[in-house]
């Protein structure tokens, strides 16, 4: 029975890897010259001789000693909410919240140096604040994991006040106008029952988009792009269309 353990262990190790690389199970038929069928028997444990273990692994640029280490030291419980002085912490460093929430995410950290510009060794400084405050775990070859459910909602004023100092802006200077602008807006009337129902809809949203880039990222062969998505919604404010309405003329007779 542990051995099975350790087996399954193993198994999902390597799965995580493979995802987090961008291998789908067509890339992985295609680099090992074989078939997809066989590649999803591998995956689930069936005729997974050593020596594909070895090529699969060595995909992720990972040896079998190192993903048998990792398998030995089983995924942590995942905390549902931060403690206030996590927070508190994450809100005081941009780059430190920033890289946190790209590997709550499902990223490595080694996507933000590439894409960023940002030094390795202000990345590592930055990963050892986050493991201190044990938000993450280190693994083998330089991996990180999340101790924290990627569902997570943000409930408590500091992340809060980050973003209204350091995303905010962002949003306001947009340029809704442009080709590359994604947008969706309404307006409607809502009772207090239905506003509640409407920030559950909101949630919910959020874990769809985190859901489509843990698939994209598993399945896609194309370059990505960073994307900051804000869904919010707050009571209209009416005292505007007051004033246009006395500038319009009105019907005569």
């Amino acid at each position: 029975m542990k051995a099975e353990s350790q087996r399954a262990l193993l198994l999902a190790a390597l799965r995580r890897h493979l995802r987090a690389a961008g291998w789908s199970v067509r890339r992985v038929a295609e680099a090992l010259s074989t078939s997809q069928p066989t590649v999803k028997r591998w995956l689930a444990g069936r005729a997974l001789t050593v020596d594909r273990l070895e090529a699969l692994a060595g995909l992720c640029d990972l040896t079998l000693a190192e993903l048998v280490r990792e398998s030995d030291v089983p995924p942590p419980h995942l905390a549902n909410e931060l403690t206030l002085a996590q927070e508190q912490a994450l809100s005081e460093d941009g780059l430190l919240s920033f890289l946190f929430i790209a590997i709550l995410g499902g990223e490595q950290w080694q996507e933000l140096e590439h894409d960023f510009g940002i030094p390795a060794s202000v990345i590592e400084a930055s990963l050892d604040r986050l493991y201190k405050l044990a938000l993450i775990d280190r693994l083998p070859s330089g991996r990180v994991r999340s101790r924290v459910n990627p569902n997570i909602i943000w409930r408590k004023a500091p992340m809060r006040r980050q973003f209204e100092m350091q995303m905010k802006r962002q949003f306001i200077d947009m340029d809704f106008a442009a080709a590359d602008s994604v947008y969706a807006s309404t307006v409607f009337k809502l009772s207090d029952a239905g506003a509640a129902r409407m920030a559950e809809l909101i949630e919910h949203h959020r874990r769809e988009l985190a859901a489509l880039a843990d698939a994209d990222r598993a399945e896609t062969l194309l370059p990505r792009s960073w994307y900051a998505v804000l869904t919010a919604a707050r009571p209209l404010d009416g005292s505007g269309f007051r004033e246009l309405a006395r500038h319009r003329p009105t019907r005569q007779g």
